[in-house]
């Protein structure tokens, strides 16, 4: 069973739907046993990270979320909340990843929303990414970006050089959205669920 983490963001509904599309049986739950059981979690989500994380604090949900063992994938504000710091509220995260969410520029069109491909991607992708080109075209709409860091597996450009995706152990996170990115996003959802 795959479970979509529920808490104080949007867009999940829209993960759920891409999953049916692709065969596949989740949950949507902010149960922590219910999340701690599944096969594979998704930690999605569109919003403001300092309510985000409040909301997981209330709920047990960080201490969960970083307990998991099995395949974790974060989308969106779910990878800005897997890095250690977000400007965004000044709001402490996870921590997963060592890295920090910061505005775009000053002079920025925020948000950052529709296609943009990869402007870094390794010869041999991570095996999130596998089957994936430089050259696809993947959706974003974000205000916010993580910077680049060790566990970079991919980057993007929008004024600045930014974390497209993120790696480390079981901790899998994307700043484009997978359930939007037609035929390549659902590529990258396919690795995920096959991990």
């Amino acid at each position: 069973m795959i479970a979509i983490i529920k808490y104080n963001a949007g867009n999940i509904g829209s993960v759920q739907n891409a999953l049916d599309r692709l065969g596949y049986k989740s949950i949507i739950t902010n149960d922590p046993n219910a999340i701690r059981q599944a096969d594979k979690v998704i930690f999605p989500g569109v919003g403001e990270a300092a309510s985000a994380m409040s909301y997981l604090r209330a709920h047990q949900l960080d201490n969960t979320i970083l307990s998991l063992q099995q395949p974790v994938l974060a989308i969106c504000l779910g990878l800005q909340l897997l890095c250690r710091y977000s400007a965004e509220g000044y709001t402490a995260c996870l921590g997963v990843f060592d890295t920090v969410v910061e505005p775009f520029p000053a002079g920025s069109i925020v948000p950052h929303m529709g296609w943009n491909n990869f402007s870094d991607l390794p010869g041999t992708p991570n095996e999130l990414l596998r089957g994936v080109n430089r050259q696809d075209d993947l959706y974003y709409v974000h205000s916010y970006y993580a910077r680049v860091c060790s566990h970079t597996i991919a980057t993007a450009r929008y004024g600045v050089t930014f974390s497209a995706a993120l790696h480390k152990d079981n901790f899998y996170a994307t700043q484009f959205h997978p359930e939007k990115s037609a035929a390549t996003g659902e590529q990258v959802l396919q690795n995920f669920l096959k991990l």
